[in-house]
């Protein structure tokens, strides 16, 4: 077995791999590396490590820092390439995923993607660790959207891990609401104020310009790139050409109703005779505090967030006087529902129907659909937008269409009631696309404190049903 320490057999390993791993991402100027390799393990004629010495022993703090920068590299191209940890932040999936579910996301099965700006501190998404809106990543080298071949395409009801498409302008003092919502708030506020001082009313676009402007005087603003937009996971309900439509909090994909989803849940009233619904009670379900919220003291009245499941076991409580759906009728229109125009009279529970753009479809514009696809043309696709009149322009030229460079896909929580997902802010662009959740390897209760915060029975269970 001497040959294995070989020098020659060392490098044509080396080489064997590395040219495996080139022809994957598929980008000829990485041949450069070859020479690299054949200088490492031949001819050695240039230090490549040059914070230890080639001869002789290194001190401790020497070895130990060599061994932090391999891990970091290593740890790096791991997430890059094949998987990375991803927390669960909020309630939007339960009870599918839990906050606090700990998931193996693997990027293989999709395909990674090439990083938009590969130069970045280890182990971050957009911000230096103690900082509110330092940089973590530098943006003199940018390259475009690329993703290396996966083993599957995105299916209808895949759970998957994606990039926030809103999040390309963010406002640093507040990083978790969507700036463009915010926009939309100080509109409707302006709005507001010309209704109650009886002044001539102005057009949406106006309004819209006005909230932008104060949104500027007051905060600071930054743009993400896709890579470094923040991570959130939804589960897939509808693909590039189907057509979607929410009837009374239930989805229909060309017609035909989304298979069972064993865990997603909704609202409901919940009328007691009196009596108080016992928290322990509510604990062995599943549910947490928050997710039960007494809202009129005088009729005993909950809002509880409630599977299939967990509404059946409800409903055999003695002193349970009613439970209704809380669910909002048809026609009544949402202002914070994509695409935020009135002649769409949508709201979160019924909704559509839409069809989902399909890259190479064209499809004809105007002042009705315009606000559908204005966010596709411009920052998703990089056309430049305008709108003079009654006319469309795109690219400093009228347009009546317009033909998708991209795939499209729409993602829902299922917590149906409390999920900020596609219902509220559009498609998501599959240059978007992160990866999938494969199993949950930690999970930690927030409402308990350690050692009972662990949830033992969900280490190592699947993610991805």
């Amino acid at each position: 077995m001497s040959f294995l320490s070989n020098k020659y057999f060392k490098f044509g390993v080396a080489v064997a791999l590395y040219l495996l791993w080139v022809i994957w991402v598929w980008n000829a100027w990485l041949l450069i590396g070859i020479p690299i390799l054949f200088d490492i393990y031949i001819t050695k004629k240039v230090n490549w490590t040059p914070w230890k010495k080639r001869e002789g022993k290194n001190s401790a703090v020497v070895e130990w820092i060599d061994a932090l920068i391999f891990a970091v590299i290593a740890v790096t191209l791991i997430n890059t390439f094949f998987f990375q940890n991803y927390k669960i932040p909020t309630g939007s999936m339960e009870k599918t995923l839990l906050i606090g579910d700990h998931l193996y996301v693997s990027k293989l099965k999709f395909g990674p993607k090439i990083p938009n700006t590969p130069l970045s501190f280890p182990f971050t998404q957009h911000t230096l660790p103690l900082t509110k809106g330092t940089k973590s990543y530098l943006e003199w080298i940018q390259w475009p959207y690329k993703r290396l071949a996966g083993f599957h395409t995105v299916k209808n009801d895949d759970i998957v891990v994606f990039n926030f498409p809103e999040g390309d302008t963010v406002v640093v003092e507040e990083q978790t609401q969507s700036y463009y919502a915010k926009i939309r708030d100080y509109a409707k506020m302006y709005e507001s104020q010309d209704l109650n001082q009886q002044k001539e009313p102005k057009s949406a676009s106006s309004y819209l310009e006005l909230g932008r402007q104060y949104i500027l005087n007051q905060s600071t603003i930054t743009v993400r790139p896709v890579d470094r937009r923040d991570n959130y996971i939804k589960r897939c309900v509808a693909t590039p050409g189907d057509t979607l439509e929410i009837r009374n909090g239930h989805i229909y994909i060309n017609s035909k109703p989304q298979k069972d989803i064993a865990k997603v849940q909704f609202s409901y009233n919940v009328i007691t005779d009196g009596a108080t619904i016992n928290p322990l009670l509510l604990e062995k379900m599943g549910i947490y505090k928050d997710e039960c919220i007494k809202y009129n003291d005088m009729q005993n009245a909950y809002q509880i967030y409630l599977t299939t499941e967990n509404l059946k076991k409800l409903k055999q409580i003695p002193g349970i006087l009613s439970i209704n759906e809380n669910f909002v009728p048809k026609g009544e229109y949402q202002d914070h529902i994509f695409p935020h125009n009135p002649k769409y009279t949508w709201n979160a529970d019924n909704y559509g129907p839409l069809v989902m753009p399909k890259k190479g479809v064209t499809v004809h514009l105007n002042m009705d659909n315009i606000s559908i696809y204005q966010r596709i043309i411009c920052p998703y696709e990089g056309n430049t937008f305008e709108i003079k009149g009654n006319t469309i322009w795109i690219n400093g030229k009228p347009a009546t269409s317009y033909t998708f460079k991209m795939d499209y896909y729409f993602m829902m929580g299922d917590n149906r009631h409390n999920s900020a997902d596609s219902r509220f802010w559009g498609f998501v662009p599959e240059d978007h696309i992160v990866g999938a959740p494969k199993f949950v390897w930690l999970s930690l209760d927030k409402e308990k404190s350690f050692p009972a915060n662990i949830r033992w029975k969900r280490f190592f269970t699947w993610a991805d049903k």
